[in-house]
């Protein structure tokens, strides 16, 4: 019988001929050379389709798969049932990695019998590039410090099985649920550095294109929510997921629904945005990951209310233009 790959990776592909054969030949190249690439058709009408069969055609680790269009959460859920290694890793298909990445990071785990994990990535602009480096060092702040994405980690294929966790279908924002979802059972979370997963930012992707679709981000923080509590485990990270909602819906998602030039709709998601974090967390200002962080962020949070939450607005939209 063959012996389990030490990785699998489940890269969805939709219209992506210009980035994807880049995507691919990072995978291929990889030090690590046991490794299984799950490529999954999510109903492609370019030529991606073409490029993910060559691959699957001339190397034995590449499996081409065909599926009716249904987003990229769909899509990935399709992929980890094919999935046959130690662990489990997702790539974007308009992103790539650094040679040495899985070797590295599949090291990591070994060495440490980690459940999880994470790797530094750098967001690629047209005209710079950013790294953001990995904060995981406890795992008593592992809410508050890891990233939620999906695609710079390695995950222990065996924890996610036993947990059941897929990606939430319809909704923006799937990471954070499935990260949410996965990290109360982590027992042992590691990070690797200086090797990357180059994050490409393309205008007219999903995640840079504003509109009503960004209040997608309550249902996906309501759906952890409540996923804590159903798990009795709500009490055991309410701080730190307290601390991790306020910032993301007065922070990312508040960058993000600015954006929006509609007045009345932009007014509407900002408000829904407060309001949720005063229904579930109405005591959210005296969190202590809020009171003993410093910088000017956490200044930014601290000095959130109604009033000042419309200047923010104002403030930040000028800035844009």
């Amino acid at each position: 019988m063959k012996e389990k790959p030490k990785i699998s990776v489940v890269v969805p592909f939709y219209n992506v001929e210009d980035y994807i054969e880049k995507c691919l030949n990072s995978l291929k190249n990889q030090t690590l050379k046991d490794i299984e690439v799950i490529l999954v058709d999510d109903g492609s009408k370019d030529g991606s389709t073409k490029i993910a069969k060559s691959f699957a055609k001339k190397d034995a680790r590449f499996s081409y798969h065909l599926k009716k269009n249904g987003g990229l959460s769909d899509a990935r859920n399709y992929g980890m049932k094919y999935a046959h290694g130690e662990y489990l890793a997702f790539l974007d298909s308009d992103d790539y990695i650094d040679h040495d990445l899985y070797e590295k990071m599949y090291a990591k785990a070994k060495e440490n019998d980690a459940d999880m994990v994470e790797t530094d990535f750098i967001w690629e602009y047209p005209k710079k590039s950013v790294k953001d480096i990995s904060k995981v060092t406890k795992m008593s702040r592992i809410i508050v410090d890891i990233r939620v994405v999906a695609w710079n980690k390695l995950y222990r294929r065996s924890l996610i099985e036993k947990l059941g966790v897929t990606f939430s279908k319809g909704l923006r924002y799937e990471d954070v649920d499935w990260c949410y979802k996965i990290i109360p059972f982590v027992e042992k979370v590691y990070s690797v550095h200086d090797t990357y997963v180059h994050y490409i930012q393309r205008p007219t992707s999903i995640a840079n294109t504003q509109n009503e679709r960004v209040r997608d981000i309550y249902q996906i923080l309501e759906n952890a929510i409540k996923y804590y509590e159903e798990k009795k485990i709500i009490g055991r990270y309410k701080n730190q997921l307290e601390y991790s909602v306020m910032r993301i819906v007065f922070g990312s998602s508040f960058l993000r629904t600015i954006q929006i030039e509609d007045k009345q709709l932009r007014r509407e998601i900002l408000d829904e945005g407060y309001d949720f974090v005063e229904h579930y967390f109405p005591y959210w200002k005296k969190n202590i990951y809020l009171q003993k962080e410093k910088g000017l962020k956490n200044f930014y949070y601290k000095t959130i209310n109604r009033f000042t939450y419309r200047v923010y607005e104002y403030i930040f939209r000028m800035k844009k233009r």
